[in-house]
């Protein structure tokens, strides 16, 4: 570049002098040969720098490239560093609270129930548990669930079935006071208060966890007489009615003397079924004491 920029010069400054030189001709031929020279000086210095400027050993591109290639280290491969393990924050340990285990309690072995026929020692046993020796004596212990079953379904149709019933009969006889009119003695009611303790004597629950024990029994003897053994449980609920229903009376009931025997003097008493007449021979108080244990029993029958 800097060789074509000097030629350019000489070039113009040779024409510059021809325009405006005002000399002879002798001047001016001395002023091309001046120019002519100037040429021929700037092709050889041209010649000279091109041959040294290009010289065929001359190679820059691969110069360089030696040059990067002596001074770039030579690097080996490497496998990476393997990346750190990132451990996961540590969580709190989830506590589940689990109840203790509780010992299961001992599940009472429950003895087979005997057979009807053999079922008297086992029920009188179990009665005897709860009862005082006073009250057991007056209890009719041969084919006692077979009474109770006969005299229970006589009471809902309002009759007494004595030669069934599962109590044996008051010792003391019954007594009376003869006057213009005839009254029963309260001493009489006093002999049917032994029979109202055994009847008191267990609660309502407990009756009605013997009748369940032994239902199985009770619904078969039930059968035995002609009815469908489920069906008891209605039957003792209508012996219950009936003897709720008994009316209480007010004041003294006069009777009247039949042959060997008493009836009470006013019909509205004496039509009244048997049933309820047995329960008015026990006295108002006797009576009142019987219909309580009753409700009760009817209350838990309906649970």
């Amino acid at each position: 570049k800097w060789f074509f920029r000097i030629f350019i010069c000489f070039i113009l400054k040779g024409v510059s002098m021809s325009e405006h030189s005002s000399e002879p001709e002798v001047q001016k031929g001395s002023s091309n040969n001046n120019l002519i020279f100037a040429v021929v000086v700037l092709i050889l210095v041209a010649g000279v720098a091109a041959f040294i400027l290009l010289k065929p050993d001359d190679k820059p591109v691969q110069v360089v490239e030696d040059i990067v290639r002596e001074q770039a280290p030579v690097v080996e491969y490497q496998e990476p560093d393997p990346e750190p393990e990132v451990s996961e924050p540590e969580q709190e340990p989830v506590v589940v609270y689990t109840a203790p285990e509780r010992t299961p309690e001992p599940v009472p072995e429950v003895e087979p129930l005997p057979t009807l026929n053999e079922s008297d020692e086992v029920v009188v046993a179990r009665m005897d548990e709860l009862l005082s020796d006073q009250v057991m004596s007056l209890m009719v212990t041969d084919d006692l669930i077979r009474r109770g079953v006969v005299y229970v379904d006589n009471i809902a149709k309002g009759k007494v079935a004595v030669s069934h019933a599962p109590v044996e009969r008051p010792k003391e006889s019954f007594k009376v006071i003869e006057g213009d009119i005839l009254t029963i003695d309260p001493n009489s009611y006093e002999r049917y208060t032994p029979y109202v303790k055994l009847f008191t004597s267990l609660s309502a629950a407990q009756v009605i966890r013997m009748y369940d024990e032994y239902k199985p029994l009770i619904s078969e003897a039930y059968a035995e007489i002609g009815y469908e053994g489920d069906a008891f449980t209605g039957t003792l609920e209508e012996a219950i009615d009936v003897l709720l229903d008994t009316p209480e009376p007010k004041g003294d009931m006069p009777l009247v003397r039949n042959s060997v025997t008493y009836q009470y003097a006013y019909s509205e008493w004496e039509n009244l079924p048997d049933a309820q007449k047995q329960l008015l021979r026990m006295g108002p108080e006797n009576m009142k004491k019987v219909k309580a244990a009753l409700r009760n029993i009817k209350a838990e029958l309906e649970k």
